[in-house]
């Protein structure tokens, strides 16, 4: 029996008994939202960082070497002394003398990677202090540019600059040059081996023919295989051609990017 005026506790109507249930249903939907829009931005901030690390900052720091690269020539020839001279056909290539870890004292020019292609090579193949800093860097065990024997040089293949990303591009006979104080050394690509990372034989002074005596005056560049992995070692090897003394100017097929006009 209903008493007049008498408080009663009334039930909601069903329509809000609904918009309850769908206020909590999307609090929940909102919640689980957020957290998808989070992982989806850290997808996309993670996309960007790889495709920073491994492209726009390989062309940036290529960039960045190269400009580093034509300076260092232009200090050399600066410092150069002595009158123009060609060179005589069977007359040795002037070797540079031995030198300190990580120090700079040679460039590489492959006019088959592009005009401003022009990267530094140190002494040393140490990660740290050489390859992550964007410098190719030499086997201490090898030679130098120009003697009887191996001249071996490392990269990384991705990365750091990208300094032997095309290396699998190289065709027979392609023109490899290694600049320093004195001249630049014209090298003559010959094939390219594919080797399991153990395989230090690339690297004797007559490749995988260890103790035998060299006739040859070689370079050898060396990255791993394939890309973003160490699971095998791509090598590309060359014979030395020409030698050109700094006082008669370089030579004009890498003219233009010697000069940073290419």
């Amino acid at each position: 029996m209903t008493v007049p005026g008498q408080d009663q506790a009334v039930a909601p109507p069903a329509e809000g008994r609904r918009g309850t249930a769908a206020t909590r249903s999307r609090g929940r939907i909102s919640v689980a939202g957020v957290l998808g829009e989070l992982l989806i931005t850290a997808g996309v901030f993670v996309l960007l960082f790889l495709g920073w690390q491994q492209w726009l900052n390989d062309i940036i720091v290529g960039t960045q070497l190269h400009n580093h690269s034509v300076q260092q020539s232009q200090t050399w020839n600066k410092a150069a002394v002595g009158p123009t001279k060609a060179p005589q056909p069977d007359a040795p290539p002037v070797i540079t003398a031995t030198i300190a870890n990580a120090q700079k004292f040679a460039l590489l020019i492959v006019p088959r990677f592009g005009a401003d292609y022009y990267r530094p090579i140190a002494q040393g193949t140490g990660v740290r202090d050489v390859l992550n800093k964007g410098e190719l860097g030499h086997y201490p065990t090898t030679q130098m540019p120009g003697a009887l024997g191996n001249f071996a040089i490392a990269s990384h293949r991705k990365a750091y600059g990208g300094n032997l990303e095309h290396i699998n591009e190289l065709h027979v006979g392609d023109h490899i040059f290694v600049e320093t104080q004195d001249g630049w050394y014209q090298y003559e690509f010959r094939n390219l081996q594919y080797v399991n990372p153990t395989g230090v034989g690339v690297i004797d002074p007559v490749p995988e023919q260890a103790g035998l005596q060299p006739t040859d005056r070689m370079i050898t560049l060396t990255s791993c295989n394939p890309f973003f992995s160490t699971a095998e070692r791509i090598i590309a090897y060359g014979s030395f051609d020409t030698f050109t003394p700094r006082a008669d100017g370089p030579p004009a097929e890498i003219a233009a990017t010697v000069t940073g006009k290419s």
